[in-house]
């Protein structure tokens, strides 16, 4: 079994899955809508009512992958870990509560394993490719072609960010 966290700015993600035949299935998903970014102050300092409701959000999730070896979880935090100053105290609670480690990936990785994710969940289209994921916090911009995302461009700021 092996599973994908994504702790977005608005919500946060599990899928658990097992690889049969070489196809993955899934067998559990979880969304909960966390808010993080909305605890987002002006001086980039995350308020300890967005940390709380994220680490109840991540016992949750711990509880199902308990089981699971480390090296089959991929926990990522995107853009508001990313944009708060405080982020190095509350990282190792979210550890502690997700019971596997977390790694804050960069708007660039995000943007990869975003195209990744769309492309293979096409079929039968080998041609190039326009992806855009408008979150809480960041918008990427991709261009791929099959599953190779060749041209990305994440920015800060996205409709979200602009109405707050």
């Amino acid at each position: 079994m092996v599973a994908a966290v994504d702790l977005g700015s608005n919500s946060f993600h599990m899928i658990v899955a097992r690889l049969q035949g070489g196809v993955l299935r899934v067998l559990d998903r979880h969304r909960e809508m966390v808010r993080l970014a909305d605890g987002l102050d002006e001086r980039h300092l995350l308020s300890i009512d967005a940390q709380w409701r994220a680490l109840a959000c991540l016992r949750r999730f711990g509880q199902r992958l308990r089981e699971l070896d480390s090296g089959n979880v991929r926990a990522v935090g995107t853009n508001t870990f990313r944009a708060a100053d405080n982020t190095a105290d509350f990282i190792s609670q979210a550890e502690q509560a997700l019971g596997h480690p977390i790694d804050i990936i960069s708007g660039v990785e995000e943007a990869r394993l975003i195209y990744l994710g769309v492309a293979s969940s096409m079929k039968g289209s080998e041609g190039r490719r326009l992806v855009v994921d408008i979150g809480g916090g960041s918008t990427e911009v991709i261009i791929g072609q099959a599953l190779e995302a060749r041209q990305m461009n994440t920015s800060i700021g996205s409709w979200w960010w602009m109405m707050k």
